[in-house]
């Protein structure tokens, strides 16, 4: 699994796998991208990871309101997708906070 950090208002819009864009005829499915509920906070800013599949090399990100897109940048491609050690590190050397829907899921 590789994985990403994501600014809240920020959404996933195109993918890349090893043989380009990603097609869902050829894959016959979406590309395995899942929202987690663990964020970091930086400068008030909440900053979401996602978990993508291995076959994912490059994610296209763009902002999900307009209000965004007129105060920021209108698309950026992330190229460096992390590991689960490199998340770690990062979840060490920032001010982390867990974001839990479920907390039964804890208690089993």
């Amino acid at each position: 699994m590789k994985y990403f950090f994501l600014s809240e208002g920020w959404t996933v819009s195109r993918v890349w796998a090893s043989d380009g864009l990603w097609q869902i005829t050829a894959w016959r499915r979406q590309p395995d991208i899942q929202k987690l509920n663990i964020c970091l906070v930086e400068n008030n800013e909440f900053l979401w990871l996602y978990r993508v599949e291995e076959a994912v090399l490059t994610v296209e990100v763009k902002p999900t309101t307009a209000a965004l897109t007129n105060n920021s940048i209108g698309q950026v491609v992330l190229k460096r997708l992390m590991t689960a050690e490199q998340v770690i590190e990062r979840l060490g050397t920032a001010e982390a906070k867990c974001h839990l829907q479920n907390i039964q899921l804890l208690a089993q």
